[in-house]
């Protein structure tokens, strides 16, 4: 009568992902779409360690998925430039080798293109929304063993 426990989570869960992206803005969007594909990778990774052929080959799929019609088709390659050109062939090369490591059951390959994927999202939480570089995160406030007299008046 009722749906599976499963189900009910997973209907939670994508009500929690619609509203993160109605939220997002085109920043997040994209780092959105960096850590959708390094969690199907990871869980590729998983599957494939486990013999399990079925998810394995969904697992990778939806990566190369993310990378092509996601973070691929997201570059705007006329204002973008030279940089867009290098992404878009990075991202190609990306696709190509998540193929290979499905068809030839190689976790040496996902791992390549995780850390490559987890280094241009790295970089690209450098940038602000703005195109600006994001602010540095403050300094902690010193301790008492290392602060020095204030000379403002009280």
């Amino acid at each position: 009568m009722f749906g599976t426990m499963k189900r009910g989570a997973n209907a939670y869960a994508n009500i929690g992902v619609e509203t993160g992206v109605l939220a997002a803005s085109p920043h997040k969007l994209i780092t959105m779409l960096f850590d959708g594909a390094l969690v199907a990778i990871a869980l590729g990774k998983k599957y494939m360690a486990e013999a399990n052929i079925k998810d394995k080959g969904e697992s990778i799929t939806k990566a190369i998925l993310i990378v092509d019609n996601g973070l691929r088709a997201s570059l705007n390659k006329e204002v973008g430039g030279e940089l867009a050109l290098n992404l878009d062939s990075l991202y190609e090369y990306m696709s190509r080798r998540l193929f290979e490591a499905n068809a030839t059951n190689n976790p040496a390959i996902l791992d390549e293109v995780h850390s490559l994927l987890e280094d241009i999202r790295s970089a690209w939480e450098q940038i602000g929304p703005n195109g600006q570089p994001a602010p540095m995160q403050a300094a902690p406030a010193p301790t008492a063993a290392f602060s020095q007299p204030s000379f403002a008046k009280a």
